[in-house]
């Protein structure tokens, strides 16, 4: 993977309900839930998908609010792989909680 250059990153989270950039070589999203245990379910199903992806974010979890922070190590910062996490991350979302589908 390559790096993104910062104005196509820029771009792409952009597009991306939720999530901003940090800083050159992070960005983040976070996602609330009515319960505890729906974030925990949720963190699950993140955690699938960082596995069938082999790119593992940084979870933090704030009793209803899940954050998570992704950027690509080995290429130095955002990547499209980044990108398509996030993606996914929000697709599930969307799927797994009533009413956002």
């Amino acid at each position: 993977m390559v790096k993104m250059q910062a104005e196509a990153a820029d771009e792409a989270i952009a597009a991306l309900p939720g999530w901003s950039r940090q800083d050159e070589k992070w960005m983040q999203g976070s996602y609330r839930f009515g319960t505890f245990v729906e974030a925990i379910a949720f963190v699950g199903k993140v955690a699938d998908i960082a596995e069938a992806m082999n790119h593992h974010p940084f979870i933090g979890i704030d009793y209803k609010k899940v954050t998570l922070r992704l950027t690509t190590w080995h290429a130095g910062g955002l990547t499209e792989l980044d990108m398509q996490s996030a993606e996914r991350y929000n697709e599930v979302y969307r799927t797994s909680i009533p009413g956002n589908g």
